[in-house]
């Protein structure tokens, strides 16, 4: 049986959404209704099959068997996609060896917020996985599908081809990952050379070493941020093969699980054994799995933002209050960095997803009976992958972990809830994770020091004059301000002030992710300062309280004072060389961060 609490969170969606999910699935069924080849005109159907083998035409022609698309984020900019080069061609073998076939419907665009971390370009980045909905529209709206398998991994990639499949949510889908690379520095260790950088104790030669120990190879960084949240989710929704998040690349248990995603994709078309439409089986269920395994794995902050999206796209109203009533039954049952000292692959050598979504199975805190990709159930994804004399089967984990410091049982976990706050006040709504923070500094309550960019906190650091407690405003780093570029330059510098005796905390419109740190910060601030939030109002010195524990996030400035109050005004400009003036119209239409900030419409659907 359901928790109670997660039945009413679920129940609650479900009714608060009933018109927009009823609209969605009316759309879809009349999607389904029209055959992918049959209405195409002879002119239209010989482009399609110009470039395919004599067989695959052939096939293609008769009509009975699925043709599935393949849209991938392969480039070789980010280590996580690098291994994706080959996938295509060995997933229209593994079709080819079910009597179907397919073609590479589309590329979509997938940058590297690693690289771009504290530079321009990361104004793109929240962008980018509303432009890869589209992307992924383009390719699927040649009509002509009866399936897609969806290659990425990383933070905006994985949510934008979720988003843009579930526009297409009449055909059935399988996510198909990479895995992470093999652990190099600790990143622990990463992290501590990168504070020593920045209070003049590295030299430049030292932090660049110790990146490129930590980034070593092609695959997914180690660390629990949101590129292996995604994976986890995906997991948890029932959307890859059981199993396959982090399995190394170039592995022989890779391949067979790459594999195993051609055929079930093709066996969940209307040809095959079960027609499962993606939109039919991503419903309110399967959110609320997502965001219960988000909060017990201690997972990315970005999902805040990804999974309201994510639901709108599939006729849904998921609302941070969701969030935060789970999180008071949800424990936390994994210690990954950046709340632990472990590494992906040592949480997956320790039990993983699967050990995950076996222990909140067992008490109920997920949807059990759900349709996945695999067939009836999440049990399916309780269990660990393994070749058997070169077969791929899966078997049962141990009944205690082998590393309790990692994942714990579900009656004992690390900490009771699920570490996600949504704060309220005069300032607005914001969420925190509180993880990864010591709970000595889950209230601060100190005077405001107030920035317009991550640049003149990095200034004001390195001059010395952060002293004593203080509240850390960062503004105008909204959406409709500059994109909500994520913030990570500023978590060395806060880190060392803290360590260093001061009590603070970080207040911003802007986001972090996965890699928040043990400072607690109030984050993607909404209403932000440039759509006429008070955080514009906010002055040098003024006392503001965070109080995780209350979910209190409080200015205090008499309300006829901050009225009277001027407001700040967001500074003008663009860096050059970034692209950022083609992403205007974004800007001005981008929505608010507690409905996943999205530039994308649903008046469709609405």
């Amino acid at each position: 049986m359901p928790h109670p609490v997660v039945e009413q969170v679920t129940a609650a969606l479900e009714q608060r959404s009933s018109v927009r999910r009823q609209r969605y699935l009316e759309r879809l069924r009349e999607a389904a209704e029209r055959d992918p080849r049959r209405k195409l005109g002879c002119s239209n159907l010989a482009h399609a099959l110009a470039a395919q083998p004599d067989d695959a035409r052939l096939i293609m022609k008769q009509g009975g068997a699925p043709h599935v698309a393949i849209v991938s984020s392969y480039n070789d900019l980010l280590s996580a996609h690098a291994p994706l080069r080959d996938y295509p061609e060995r997933l229209k073998a593994a079709l080819a060896g079910v009597g179907a076939t397919a073609q590479f419907a589309a590329g979509v665009p997938a940058m590297c917020d690693g690289i771009t971390q504290g530079e321009a370009g990361m104004q793109l980045s929240l962008f980018s996985r509303d432009l890869i909905a589209q992307a992924t529209a383009i390719g699927l709206t040649h009509g002509i599908f009866d399936g897609a398998l969806y290659l990425g991994v990383c933070d905006k990639i994985v949510p934008g081809l979720l988003i843009g499949a579930l526009t297409f949510g009449h055909l059935p889908a399988v996510f198909v990952p990479a895995g992470p690379m093999h652990s190099g520095l600790a990143n622990k260790e990463k992290a501590a050379v990168r504070q020593r950088f920045v209070r003049g104790e590295a030299s430049r030669d030292e932090l660049l070493a110790a990146e490129q120990a930590a980034y070593h190879q092609d695959g997914t960084c180690t660390f629990y941020g949101t590129a292996n949240t995604n994976q986890l989710l995906m997991e948890a929704m029932g959307l890859h093969v059981p199993g396959s998040a982090f399995v190394h690349p170039h592995t022989p248990l890779r391949d067979a699980l790459t594999d195993e995603a051609a055929r079930l994709v093709a066996r969940n078309s209307r040809q095959g054994e079960r027609y499962l439409p993606l939109g039919e089986q991503v419903d309110a269920r399967v959110l609320i799995n997502a965001v219960v395994a988000l909060l017990a794995s201690g997972g990315s902050t970005n999902h805040g933002l990804h999974l309201p999206a994510i639901a709108r796209a599939a006729g849904y109203e998921l609302a941070w209050e969701d969030f935060a009533a789970l999180s008071k039954v949800v424990p936390l049952l994994a210690r990954v960095y950046p709340n632990g000292a472990a590494d992906v692959n040592q949480f997956q050598a320790a039990g993983g997803p699967a050990w995950i979504i076996r222990e909140l199975l067992g008490a109920g805190l997920l949807h059990g009976e759900v349709p996945t990709v695999a067939g009836e159930g999440l049990r399916d994804y309780a269990r660990e992958p393994w070749l058997e004399e070169g077969r791929l089967a899966w078997r049962d984990l141990p009944a205690e972990s082998p590393a309790p410091d990692i994942v714990r049982r579900i009656d004992r976990p690390f900490v009771a809830d699920g570490g996600f706050v949504l704060l309220r006040g005069n300032l607005g709504r914001a969420m925190l994770k509180t993880s990864a923070v010591d709970p000595a500094h889950w209230r601060v309550r100190a005077p405001a020091r107030v920035f317009d960019s991550e640049a003149a906190v990095q200034a004001a650091y390195a001059a010395g004059e952060l002293t004593g407690d203080l509240v850390l405003v960062v503004r105008f780093q909204g959406p409709r301000a500059n994109g909500m570029p994520e913030l990570h330059k500023l978590m060395p510098l806060l880190a060392n002030l803290q360590q260093a005796g001061q009590q603070v905390s970080l207040v911003t419109d802007g986001r972090l992710s996965g890699a928040s740190g043990q400072v607690p910060g109030a984050l993607h601030l909404t209403p932000e300062a440039t759509g006429g939030g008070p955080l514009a109002k906010v002055c040098d010195g003024d006392w503001i309280e965070l109080d995780a524990r209350q979910g209190v996030l409080r200015l205090e400035v008499e309300d006829d004072v901050l009225r009277s109050r001027e407001a700040a005004v967001a500074p003008v400009g663009l860096a050059a060389g970034y692209g950022l003036e083609l992403f205007a119209a974004q800007r001005h239409l981008v929505g608010p961060a507690d409905q996943g900030a999205s530039t994308l419409s649903w008046d469709c659907v609405e």
